[in-house]
Formats: structure tokens, C-alpha cells, sequence
């Protein structure tokens, strides 16, 4: 059985405090895009293994085990011992340490294949509360729709918001950036809007008012990222943003308008109708 895992972007990311366990409260839009790995489960030939792993497609920094889809098995093997032994394959083509959420994609969708291969019958609050405990982003993929986030980013409310008019630019330079370590540099600011607010707003009065909170720290340590979002504008963006903790940039543009790729080699670089 295979399955296609999605990306997001954030419009927006406010971080507002410190919680006591050590996570952060943060207020975000999580909207998905078709960027995309494709995953695989078939049953196993050897009952020894609970998981035979393999990847391809984008190396992946880390041990294999350490992925988030073994994770996503062993998480339910825990609770359904009869689960059986598998083939899982990654092919990875969203790139890692990207603010984007590919992992915590996998990981979502592995738990939704299994429950739908293995007929586990578990409800869409299982699923997520199960993805909660893989990831702080995890629970989003489960429902896979725009969202309004707050708590961790755990807290999901369902908004109607449609960017299918547009085209969506991904730009990413290959910068792999720890989520904790922008989380540890992070200064934090106070508001003066709320995202759910400003993204009621046009989309031509975000520019000036939704901001992502790493974003300028990522942009001082890693000076050409200010690059890439001055050419995501100049092209003629309406709207141009780091997702996530970074690095990549995104721009929204007018379906009618003319885009040139990136010209760097090294930029990984996606247009999204």
C-alpha cells in the first residue's frame, strides 16, 4: 500500500511564551501544499524483524531507526501487539530541516496507513493523540486541512482559507536548521495582532503585518536567506515568508504572473499550483 505524505507552510508563527514543560506556546496557520515523499508498507517475509526500514530519494541525516516512521510503528505495536511485521519504504524528496514538516508527515501518515491496512480502527482523536506523541506538528497531518494552531501547535482549529488561486513558491538553499536550537536564540516579542486575525485580513496586507518570529534570527545567521525572500518579492510575490523554524522561504503569487526559476544550483526550488 503506498501513500504520498504532504508538506505545510506557516502563514505566520508567533511564539508567545515559555510553558513549564520546557515547550513553547505558539500561534500559527499550518497550510498544506503538494510537496511530497511517497511511503510504502507491505507485509514481511521475515517475522524476526518487526521493521525492515529502507530510503531513498534526499539523504537523511540520523540513524534509521530514529525516523519517524519506525517510530510511528513502534508507537502502535505498543498497543496493538498483533500488528505484524513490515516492509516500510521512504522515498524522501521534501528536503530535511526545512520548517516544512516532512518528517512529521511521515510519521503522521505512517500511523494512517497502518490503522487503514491493518484494519485497527482507530478514530481521527486517536490517530492525533498518537501523533502528539511523536511530534508537536505531527497532529496536523492527521487532519491535513488549514488550520489554526496554538498550544504546541497541537491544538487544531479547522479555518476556511483557499489559496488555490495562486501559485506557492518554495525556495530552500539546502540549510538544515535545528528546530531547538532556533527555539534556544529565540528573543521573544510582543504582538500587537493575532494571526487568526491578520490572515482574516487581504492577502495584500499580509506582507506588512504576518511574520514568522525565527525568521530574523535564521536570516542573521545564515545571511543569504534575506536573499532569497528580496527575490521571491522582485519576482512579484504578494506575500513572501521562512516557514517553520527555517530555512525555507515561500512566496504566494498571482496565478497569472511569469516565474523564473532560481538560477543557484544548490537551491532546492518547487513551483506549487
Amino acid at each position: 500500500m503506498l501513500v504520498f505524505p504532504n508538506t505545510k507552510i506557516n502563514l505566520g508563527l508567533q511564539i508567545l511564551n515559555k510553558r513549564e514543560d520546557g515547550f513553547h506556546n505558539i500561534e500559527t496557520v499550518f497550510y498544506p501544499i503538494g510537496l511530497k515523499d511517497a511511503l510504502e508498507i507491505i507485509p514481511s517475509t521475515n517475522p524476526g524483524t518487526d521493521v525492515e526500514f529502507t530510503l531513498g530519494g534526499l539523504p537523511i541525516d540520523g540513524k534509521s531507526h530514529d525516523n519517524m516512521c519506525p517510530k510511528a510503528y513502534q508507537l502502535l505495536k505498543n498497543d496493538f501487539p498483533e500488528l505484524p511485521a513490515i516492509k516500510m519504504h521512504l522515498l524522501k524528496a521534501i528536503p530535511m530541516g526545512a520548517g516544512m514538516g516532512g518528517g512529521s508527515s511521515d510519521g503522521a501518515f505512517t500511523l494512517m496507513l497502518l490503522n487503514q491496512k491493518f484494519k485497527l480502527n482507530l478514530t481521527t482523536p486517536q490517530l492525533i493523540a498518537y501523533a502528539l506523541q511523536l511530534g508537536s506538528d505531527c497532529p496536523f497531518f492527521i487532519l491535513n486541512k488549514p488550520c489554526y494552531a496554538t498550544g504546541r501547535g497541537e491544538i487544531l482549529e479547522e479555518i476556511k482559507l483557499d489559496l488555490s488561486a495562486y501559485k506557492i513558491v518554495v525556495v530552500n538553499p539546502n540549510i538544515h536548521v535545528h528546530t531547538r536550537g532556533a527555539f534556544n536564540q529565540l528573543t521573544l516579542v510582543p504582538h500587537k495582532k493575532t494571526v487568526k486575525k491578520i490572515i482574516r485580513q487581504p492577502i495584500t496586507t499580509w506582507k506588512d503585518d504576518l511574520q514568522n518570529d525565527f525568521e530574523e534570527n535564521i536570516v542573521t545567521k545564515y545571511p543569504k536567506l534575506k536573499n532569497i525572500k528580496k527575490a521571491l518579492y522582485n519576482e512579484g510575490a504578494i506575500y513572501a515568508s521562512m516557514t517553520g523554524s527555517g530555512s525555507t522561504f515561500f512566496g504566494i503569487f498571482e496565478n497569472t504572473i511569469p516565474l523564473k526559476r532560481f538560477t543557484d544550483k544548490n537551491y532546492f526550488v518547487k513551483i506549487l499550483p
